[in-house]
């Protein structure tokens, strides 16, 4: 059993954990996804009925993570329950996949895409004109203004998260109230006094017979995507008192937060561009609504706004990422320093640092956004193989005792697990490319797990799982 050194304290109450589910949702995909959605389904009806599938399917996956949760209140997320149901390869893989990409990954290109907004308001915090090029080979390291900012924000996030889980948890709150305070200050505004049309939710004949079934499946790939981050809470199972309780808590009322807000948003969006016209939008949806609806300055308040929703992206990622290689740590399928918890703040101190460290290097190799499109379906497929695990657990061992049994048991599971076996199919027969180098990816992490794995003690058991 782990030393109570190498344990994290029960601080979290169920609004914290809530939050940073929010905060890891909302981030910059509500603000780039619907033209991509509206051009795969040009029906206004249909195009909200994506986003309400989308939200569906993730409040299914939530109460099956609820269920694996509560059954296995520890840090770590899908690392402990493919752990639990598959073998510690398994495990070893989603883990190896959130610290080279899923999170680190989301970290940097978060980073960046907040230096671009503050670019807004200071035009060279989005000057990427190389000051310094590190020339490693393959892939030299560029520093530049927009960098720098980027690389700021990532440190930022990373002491205060350092410092222990008090002021991550206030930072955090705080950055998730104000996101969801500005969001629905806008979709009231947006109806109240903006300048839109109730008839852009008639659809025209074009659009009927433009949805077809394979182009709303396709339609629903980025819309899952967006509400990617609705099972952030349960990272943090480990630091949340009475997770009976709480974690099925946080996971629901954090998951419909969400699709609240998402499908208001995209009713405003409609309400302010016909589907076809919000199709052809480029860049974020959002600051164009916001001059549309309420003027140009509204177009810089709502520029504020997308920065505070980075920067509570990057404070929930932050929290929730460091938790998944502390948990692989200690189980001794990672490095043994980001096992450690930190004496004075109760934090993984080096499991934090780590991330932050790799976040920062795909910023300066300009490697997060490609790492990130190369591995996007995999979130999809270890959510999907997690949620999957509810049935191998409640086969495997029937008796252990559930305070929480997932909502909808079988039918919201399997359509859920069904759905994302579909989009992973689909990525991949549709995108092979990046699809083939996403499963290379992943797979440079076995030989690691062989290494890993060879090097545990004997003698040292692992975290029960």
């Amino acid at each position: 059993m782990p030393s109570s050194e190498s344990s994290l304290a029960r601080r979290l109450g169920w609004p914290d954990a809530a939050a940073i589910i929010v905060s890891n949702v909302i981030g910059g995909g509500i603000l780039f996804t619907a033209p991509q959605v509206a051009a795969a389904v040009p029906h206004p009806l249909w195009f909200l009925a994506t986003w309400v599938v989308g939200g569906a399917l993730a409040l299914a996956g939530a109460m099956a993570y609820a269920e694996l949760a509560v059954l296995r209140p520890r840090a770590g997320g899908e690392y402990v329950y493919l752990t639990a149901a598959y073998g510690r390869l398994a495990g070893f893989l989603t883990g190896w996949t959130s610290f080279v990409a899923g999170f680190s990954g989301a970290v940097a290109l978060s980073a960046v895409v907040l230096a671009s907004y503050v670019g807004r308001f200071v035009p060279a915090a989005a000057d990427a004109t190389p000051l310094l090029i590190v020339p490693l080979p393959w892939v030299p390291l560029v520093v530049s203004r927009q960098s720098l900012v980027a690389l700021t924000a990532i440190g930022a996030m990373s002491w205060i998260h350092l410092r222990g889980v008090g002021p991550g948890r206030v930072v955090g709150n705080v950055l998730a109230t104000l996101k969801v305070s500005a969001l629905v200050i806008f979709v009231v505004l947006g109806f109240s006094i903006g300048t839109g049309s109730m008839a852009h939710f008639q659809p025209s004949s074009a659009g009927v017979e433009a949805v077809k079934g394979a182009s709303w499946l396709l339609a629903l790939v980025p819309v899952m995507f967006t509400y990617a981050g609705w099972n952030a809470a349960a990272y943090v199972a480990e630091e949340i008192r009475d997770p009976g309780r709480n974690l099925p808590l946080a996971l629901g009322v954090g998951t419909l937060i969400v699709v609240a807000i998402y499908l208001s948003l995209n009713v405003v969006y409609l309400y302010v561009f016909t589907v076809t016209d919000l199709a052809a939008v480029r860049g974020s949806v959002l600051d164009l609504i916001a001059e549309r609806l309420l003027g140009a300055e509204a177009g810089d308040i709502m520029g504020v706004v997308s920065i505070v929703s980075l920067a509570a992206s990057i404070s929930a990622m932050t929290f929730a990422g460091p938790r998944v290689y502390y948990a692989m740590a200690r189980d001794g399928l990672f490095f043994a320093a980001a096992g450690r918890v930190s004496p004075r703040f109760q934090t993984p101190a080096v499991a934090i640092v780590a991330q932050a460290i790799w976040s920062g290097v795909l910023v300066l190799s300009g490697g997060a956004s490609a790492l990130t499109r190369y591995t996007g379906f995999a979130v999809v497929l270890f959510a999907g193989v997690a949620v999957a695990a509810v049935f191998v657990l409640r086969l495997r061992e029937p008796d252990a005792p559930r305070s929480f049994s997932a909502i909808g048991y079988p039918l919201a599971p399997a359509l859920f697990t069904l759905v994302s076996a579909l989009i992973v199919v689909n990525a991949v027969y549709s995108d092979p490319g990046p699809s083939g180098a996403g499963l290379f990816v992943i797979a440079l992490g076995v030989p690691l797990y062989l290494i890993f794995d060879r090097r545990r003690a004997p003698s040292r058991p692992s975290t029960p799982v």
